[in-house]
């Protein structure tokens, strides 16, 4: 009995501490269209979209930002664990977080939150320069049906109207990059979510339309880079949803990384309290640093030699790692027989690098040597510059 009477307390304190109103939680929201968005149905705050900016410090800023969408179904936002949480936590990473407000049902349906995200990407571009991101380092997130709307977003978009009289409308809606959390992906599939897709096309959506929102077969080779997570256990939104986008950007040459959990249940955010599911997080960071979307500037292709002892190094890894860019991507390769390659859109930034050198030995029945060993670490030091570059490594 006092256990429980002590639980009721603790709880009862957290309640009083929650804010009487949402207003007062994170930044003011900035209307997408101040003067009635298009198709608006009334005056309430779900009859106007509009995004809070999470900005990061100056000193840890980078280059990126990312309009994060709430899911909820297409019916409600879930803007407290797939919104303003992530926002702060990307906040905390440098990179600046845009939280959407999109409309939905029962009042709006497609295209409204198409028209919403696509705004907000376009304003996030014209309002580049004022917030310190590169409008070429602007991507789109979705948390399950947010996830959604991320993924049409990535696959219904267009380069703007170059002479519209609104300088937003001039910008591209075209995420630079995806990334899709337990997303609901398909309106036509066994694994469907029949409840998203009613919620956005109403009842007895035309068959066309429910297609055309199936978004794993609208992926193109101009689809963004996407990096997706889900979790097999996932009985709310099937995993499948996220494997089949995952094969169509694979079959269209687009970037892509997946990562499936076995344990977790839909709806995890940023699944704080898992430490394994939990570490999608950091996957997610390397795989934008790794793409360079936390630096500026175009990278450059390396290529060349390595050996040691005057014989081509057999078996090994080479990595540049930028000694003067913050979050710069770390360009990595297999040596082999004494040659690597790196093609452009993996490799270094322009300047000077920090050149790793390791071997494992050789490609043999036996073991050639103890372990695998770095054999410049520390002492090898380059310029790169744009365009190619060609390096020759002489280890003795």
């Amino acid at each position: 009995m006092t256990l429980s009477r002590l639980c009721f307390l603790t709880l009862g304190l957290l309640v009083s501490l929650i804010p009487s109103t949402a207003w007062s939680v994170g930044p003011e929201p900035q209307l997408l269209w101040p003067d009635g968005a298009p198709g608006q149905q009334g005056t309430d705050d779900s009859d106007k979209p509009s995004i809070r900016v999470y900005r990061p410090d100056p000193s840890i800023a980078t280059p990126a930002a990312v309009v994060i969408c709430p899911g909820g179904g297409y019916g409600i936002l879930a803007t407290d664990h797939e919104g303003h949480q992530v926002a702060e936590w990307f906040r905390s990473q440098g990179v600046t977080g845009v939280v959407l407000r999109y409309r939905h049902a029962p009042k709006y349906r497609h295209p409204a939150p198409l028209q919403d995200v696509s705004r907000a990407l376009r304003h996030v571009r014209a309002h580049a320069g004022e917030w310190n991101i590169s409008p070429d380092r602007v991507g789109v997130m979705g948390f399950s049906a947010g996830g959604h709307l991320a993924s049409t977003a990535s696959t219904h978009f267009d380069s703007g109207q170059p002479d519209a009289d609104d300088p937003i409308e001039r910008q591209s809606s075209r995420p630079d990059f995806s990334i899709l959390c337990y997303p609901v992906i398909s309106f036509t599939a066994d694994y469907a979510h029949q409840g998203s897709a009613r919620n956005l096309l109403g009842e007895n959506p035309d068959p066309e339309l429910l297609k055309s929102l199936s978004n794993e077969t609208q992926v193109t080779p101009e689809t963004p880079p996407t990096f997706l997570f889900h979790t097999q256990e996932d009985v709310g939104v099937p995993v499948q949803n996220a494997l089949a986008y995952y094969a169509a950007c694979a079959a269209n040459g687009v970037p892509a990384e997946l990562h499936v959990y076995q344990n977790g249940p839909h709806g995890v955010g940023l699944s704080i309290g898992d430490p394994v599911v939990g570490t999608w997080k950091e996957r997610l960071l390397d795989w934008l640093q790794t793409n360079g979307f936390l630096a500026d500037g175009a990278r450059s292709a390396v290529q060349g030699s390595v050996s040691v002892g005057g014989q081509p190094l057999a078996w090994g890894t080479i990595s540049f790692i930028p000694k003067e860019v913050s979050r710069g991507p770390v360009a990595a390769a297999i040596v082999a027989n004494g040659r690597y390659s790196i093609p452009a859109n993996r490799g270094p930034l322009p300047g000077a690098q920090s050149v790793v050198i390791k071997t494992m030995g050789a490609v043999k029945a036996d073991p050639t040597i103890e372990n695998s060993a770095v054999l410049s670490e520390g002492i090898l030091t380059v310029d790169v510059v744009e365009g190619d570059n060609q390096f020759e490594f002489r280890l003795e």
